[in-house]
This record gives C-alpha cells, structure tokens and sequence, in this order.
C-alpha cells in the first residue's frame, strides 16, 4: 500500500510539472523576449516529465533515452512531406506537437534539455544521500 501511495505522490507531482511546462513553453512563443530555443528546450523537458509519468518506475537514465529519442523522431519526422500530416502541422495543436520545420539547432535543444533534467535527478540523488 506504501508503495501505492509512492507512486501515486508521484504521479501526481509529474502531472503537476508536466502542466507547468506546457504552460510555460506555450508562453515562450507568445513572447519575442524569449529566445525561440526555450520551447524547445521546454519540449524535451515535457517529454521527459511525461514518460516518467507514464512509467513510474522506470529509471531515470532510461526515460531520458526513450524521451530523447522521441524528441529526435519527431523532428527527423519534418523531414517528411505529405499532404495529410502538413494540415496536421498547419493546426495550432500539431505544430505543437509535431512542429513544423526541420532544425539541427532543434536537436541542440532537446539534448540539452534532456541532460538538464538527467543533471537535475543526479543533484537530487546527491542531495538524498548527503549525510544530514
């Protein structure tokens, strides 16, 4: 039951910073304060959150392989051009989701995002195992 209770603590807070970032990376493009390479960054950072959620109990390393690894799919994806996924990218939602053009700068982003998250989880673990 304890662990139960874990996982659905968890869960919660991923669900918690998920939204905080969509948040935050849909007001990135609404600025031109904010570098466009914010969102990206953003992106890969959701990315991760959300395969954490989905798998509680995955490790850390794992998700931000299987998170980066969508995050280069989906660009390497914009490679390709169709008529039925360009109008999914042309709706607000799919360039979202799916984006619009290729950029190498792009896959810059979504590494270094991930690795910020794989940085944060390292501090964390330090910071748990630090004598009090």
């Amino acid at each position: 039951m304890k662990s139960q209770n874990s996982n659905l603590r968890s869960r919660l807070n991923y669900a918690l910073l998920l939204i905080t970032v969509i948040i935050l990376g849909i007001l990135s493009r609404k600025t031109t304060i904010i570098p466009l390479i914010t969102g990206d960054i953003l992106y890969a950072i959701m990315m991760f959150f959300l395969i954490r959620f989905l798998f509680i109990r995955l490790n850390y390393l794992k998700a931000a392989l299987i998170s980066l690894t969508i995050c280069y799919l989906i660009e390497l994806s914009q490679l390709y051009h169709v008529a039925w996924i360009d109008q999914i990218r042309n709706t607000s939602l799919g360039a979202l989701v799916l984006g619009r053009g290729f950029l190498w700068s792009d896959m810059a982003a979504y590494t270094i995002g991930t690795a910020a998250c794989v940085f944060l989880y390292l501090l964390i673990i330090v910071v748990k195992q630090r004598p009090s």
